[in-house]
């Protein structure tokens, strides 16, 4: 479920005593972070700047992830294994919600030969929990437990705009806007008139703003009972579409998927 987040600086973990927190494993969480971040391989080097650790820091933490099967070396570069998805994907992958969900998203997927996905909101980023990818010679692939910043993306929007009001000044002081392409908003004024934007028309198409040459259409999705569940997303190649075509020939569609969605959670 995507409830809503603390976004101010201060939040802490629901009271924590310090003396409870063990820096060696936030460390080591950071460093599979790096990788998912730059999305590529690493030298020790890279790793210790990337992280902010020491170079010895890093190396213990590298070599650690080495032995139980979560990276390898090769030569002095290091990078993930697929055994990192046990951490994550039994999780997003058992949610009742998006198994309900899978079939309408195959249907969608099928029927516009485009990619689908769906994420849910994690403080400023999304993390996508189903999806379903139409091969084509050009295609949009999104895995499950990919993470990318929220500002950026139009599942990232929707999630944002759907907000309780009370909790805008934080979000928008402190959502990182981060340049991907020099079309990415990065003014918090405009993102606020976005974000207003979007959560009156209920969708938000993304324009390059992540990556040149991909667009990208999101609609929010709510339970049973109205809570925020995530958004559904189809990502295209601006090769291939333009933003009124998407927002013409993919909009009413997906919004008609999210409401079969939604009727099915009602069941």
């Amino acid at each position: 479920m995507t409830a809503a987040p603390d976004f101010s600086e201060d939040a802490d973990a629901g009271g924590l005593n310090p003396r409870d927190y063990v820096s060696s494993l936030a460390r080591g969480l950071e460093v599979l972070r790096a990788f998912n971040r730059t999305g590529r391989k690493m030298t020790l080097s890279e790793v210790a700047a990337e992280t902010g650790n020491t170079r010895a820091g890093a190396r213990r933490i590298l070599l650690t992830l080495v032995r139980e099967g979560y990276a390898v070396a090769d030569g002095k570069l290091f990078d993930l294994t697929p055994q990192v998805l046990e951490l994550g994907y039994s999780v997003l992958s058992s949610k009742g919600v998006w198994d309900i969900a899978r079939p309408f998203i195959d249907h969608l997927s099928d029927e516009i030969r485009e990619s689908v996905s769906a994420a849910v909101l994690d403080k400023f980023d999304v993390v996508y929990v189903s999806g379903a990818q139409y091969h084509r010679v050009i295609s949009v692939g999104i895995t499950v437990g990919a993470r990318f910043p929220a500002a950026n993306t139009a599942t990232g929007r929707v999630l944002l705009a759907a907000q309780p009001q009370e909790n805008w000044a934080g979000m928008i002081q402190n959502v990182p806007l981060t340049r991907m392409t020099d079309r990415t908003v990065t003014d918090r004024d405009t993102f606020r008139r976005i974000l207003e934007d979007v959560r009156d028309k209920g969708w938000c198409l993304v324009d390059q703003e992540m990556e040149i040459g991909l667009m990208s259409i999101a609609v929010p999705l709510h339970d049973s009972t109205g809570a925020l569940v995530g958004a559904i997303n189809v990502g295209v190649p601006s090769v291939r579409m333009t933003p009124e075509t998407m927002v013409n020939l993919i909009l009413p569609k997906l919004q008609v998927t999210v409401e079969h969605i939604s009727r099915a959670l009602k069941r």
